[in-house]
C-alpha cells in the first residue's frame, strides 16, 4: 500500500509538472499578433510627430523595437503585402500590382506558389485567423469592388478561420469605402467627399466592428492548447479619410503644420511623381490636386486634420486589441508586430497618394514586441519588409522555406548590436528601382522621360528635395554596385 500511495503521488507530481511544462511560455511556441494598418505613414509620436494623438501605439512602443528606418518594397496595398507575406522582392509586374496576390496565389495549390509564412505557420502547428485586411481583399475573399462576396479566399492554405463583419455596408469592399450613413464611395458613384467625422461612435465605422471581433476572438484563442496566428487588418486611414468626430476634435486645424516639401523636387521629371488619381476619384472635394499647384494652404490643413483623425481612430482600435490581450494574460507569451503598408504623400511633392518611390510613400511603420521585452528601443537600422518573414519564423522556431530574399532581424529585438547588417532596402514601382542606403536614395528609372537617376542625400536633405545625382556622379557610381543587387530584371 505504501508503495501504492508512493507510485500514485509520483504520477500526481509529474502529471502537475506536465501542465506547468504545457502553460510555460519558454516551452511553447510563442502567440502571434500582427496588426496590419492601411496607408500608415509613420505619424506618430513614438516616431517624433508630437502633434499626433497615439497613445496606444505609444504605449506598446515605450516596450517595443521601433523601427524608424522600415521601407516597403512597393508603394501600392496589393503589392506591398504580397510582399511582406511572402518575403520576396517583385520579379514580375503582375507583382507590382494590387492584384499580385489573387494572381500568384489565390486558387493556387501548394507548391505552385509562394508560401506565405502564415501557411508556413500553420503547417507547424499555428492555428491562423485573420479579421479584415490582411491581403488585399477588405474581407479576404477575392471578388471585384461592386459585384457580391465570393467564397474563393485570396490566400487559400493560410487561414482557419477568415472573420469580417461588414455591418450596414454589406460587403467587405462597401465597408472599405464606407460612410457612416451605410452608403460608399461605390454605390454614391464617386460623389463623396474624401473626408468625413461623423457623430457616431468606434462601431459607426467598419474598423470598430473588426476590432470588436478580434477582442472576441482573442478570448476564444485563449481557451485552445495551441499557439495561434491571429491578424488583423484595420483600414484607416486610408482614403476616405472619415472618423468619428470626437477623434477630429482631439485637434486644432489652424496649428497642423504643412508640408516641407511644397514643390516637386529640384531636377525631377513630374514622370516620377504622379497627379493623385485616386485622391481625385473623390469627386465632392473641395479641391483637385495636381502637380502643376498645390492645393490651398486652408484645404491642405483641413486634409491632413482629416488624416490625423483617422490615425487617432485606428490608434484606439489597436488599443483594444492590446487591452485584451493583456486582460487575458495573453500578453506574456505572444509576439505584437505593428505594420502599416507603405506611406503617404500628404502634399509632400504636391502629390496627395502613395503611389511614388520617394522615402514618403515608402517608409512605414514596424514595431515588434516579443515576450522577452519589457523596455523599448529605438532602431535606426535600414529594414525591409520583406525581413518580417525570417525574422518571424526566428521568433516562433519555425523553419523559414528557401528562397526568401528577407533577411532576420531578431538579433536587434534583445537591445542587440546589427552585426553584419548591411543597411540597404529596395522598393520598385513606376518603372524605377529605388535603394535606400544608410545615407542616400538612389533611383533610377526604365523610361523615356529624363533625368532617369535621381540621388538624395538624407544627412543633408531628409525630405528629398533636391536630386543631387548630376553634382554627384562619383557618388552615384560608388552606390551602383549595391543597386544592382536589388535588379530582378523586373524592367529589363
Amino acid at each position: 500500500m505504501k508503495w501504492i500511495v508512493f507510485g500514485f503521488a509520483t504520477m500526481i507530481a509529474f502529471a502537475a509538472i506536465g501542465l506547468t511544462v504545457n502553460k510555460s511560455p519558454q516551452q511553447q511556441h510563442s502567440n502571434v499578433i500582427l496588426i496590419c494598418i492601411d496607408d500608415l505613414r509613420p505619424d506618430l509620436a513614438c516616431y517624433g510627430n508630437p502633434l499626433i494623438q497615439s497613445p496606444n501605439l505609444d504605449r506598446l512602443a515605450k516596450r517595443s523595437a521601433v523601427f524608424m528606418r522600415q521601407y516597403v518594397t512597393q508603394p501600392t496595398c496589393g503589392a506591398s503585402r504580397y510582399s511582406l507575406l511572402t518575403g520576396r522582392l517583385p520579379r514580375n509586374k503582375v507583382e507590382l500590382t494590387n492584384e499580385a496576390i489573387e494572381k500568384e496565389i489565390a486558387g493556387k495549390p501548394r507548391g505552385e506558389k509562394p508560401e506565405t509564412f502564415i501557411d508556413n505557420l500553420r503547417r507547424s502547428g499555428y492555428y491562423t485567423v485573420g479579421i479584415g485586411k490582411i491581403s488585399h481583399s477588405a474581407d479576404g475573399f477575392v471578388y471585384k469592388y461592386e459585384e457580391p462576396k465570393s467564397n474563393v479566399l485570396e490566400l487559400p492554405h493560410s487561414w482557419d478561420e477568415m472573420l469580417f463583419d461588414p455591418g450596414k455596408w454589406k460587403t467587405g469592399w462597401n465597408a472599405f469605402f464606407a460612410y457612416a450613413d451605410g452608403s460608399n464611395r461605390q454605390s454614391k458613384r464617386a460623389q463623396v467627399k474624401p473626408y468625413e467625422n461623423a457623430e457616431v461612435d468606434d462601431e459607426g465605422y467598419p474598423d470598430g466592428l473588426s476590432a470588436k471581433i478580434a477582442v472576441t476572438k482573442l478570448r476564444e484563442l485563449s481557451e485552445r492548447r495551441q499557439p495561434f496566428f491571429l491578424s488583423v487588418g484595420f483600414f484607416k486611414p486610408h482614403l476616405p479619410f472619415n472618423a468619428p468626430r470626437k477623434y477630429w476634435d482631439m485637434y486644432h486645424e489652424a496649428r497642423i503644420p504643412l508640408t516641407q516639401s511644397s514643390a516637386i523636387p529640384d531636377k525631377v521629371n513630374p514622370a516620377s511623381l504622379h497627379q493623385s488619381a485616386e485622391f481625385n476619384g473623390y469627386k465632392l472635394g473641395d479641391e483637385m490636386a495636381s502637380l502643376e499647384k498645390p492645393v490651398s494652404d486652408a484645404y491642405a490643413r483641413k486634409l491632413r486634420h482629416a488624416y490625423y483623425a483617422g490615425v487617432s481612430y485606428v490608434d484606439a482600435q489597436v488599443g483594444k486589441v492590446l487591452d485584451a490581450l493583456t486582460q487575458l494574460e495573453l500578453d506574456n507569451n505572444t509576439i505584437v508586430i505593428v505594420w502599416s503598408d507603405h506611406g503617404w504623400h500628404l502634399g509632400d511633392h504636391r502629390v496627395w497618394g502613395k503611389h511614388t518611390i520617394f522615402d514618403q510613400a515608402l517608409r512605414s511603420v514596424l514595431i515588434v514586441k516579443t515576450p522577452e521585452m519589457k523596455t523599448g528601443q529605438v532602431r535606426h537600422e535600414i529594414v525591409s519588409s520583406i525581413d518580417i518573414y525570417p525574422t518571424l519564423m526566428d521568433l516562433c522556431n519555425v523553419k523559414a522555406p528557401a528562397g526568401l530574399d528577407g533577411k532576420s532581424f531578431s538579433g536587434m529585438l534583445g537591445n542587440g548590436k546589427s552585426t553584419n547588417w548591411d543597411n540597404v532596402a529596395y522598393s520598385y514601382f513606376k518603372q524605377g528601382i529605388s535603394v535606400r542606403t544608410d545615407r542616400y536614395r538612389l533611383t533610377k528609372y526604365f523610361r523615356a522621360d529624363k533625368p532617369t537617376i535621381e540621388l538624395y542625400d538624407h544627412k543633408n536633405d531628409p525630405h528629398e528635395n533636391h536630386n543631387i545625382a548630376d553634382k554627384h556622379p562619383d557618388i552615384v557610381q560608388s552606390i551602383n554596385p549595391v543597386w544592382a543587387k536589388g535588379n530582378t530584371g523586373l524592367f529589363n
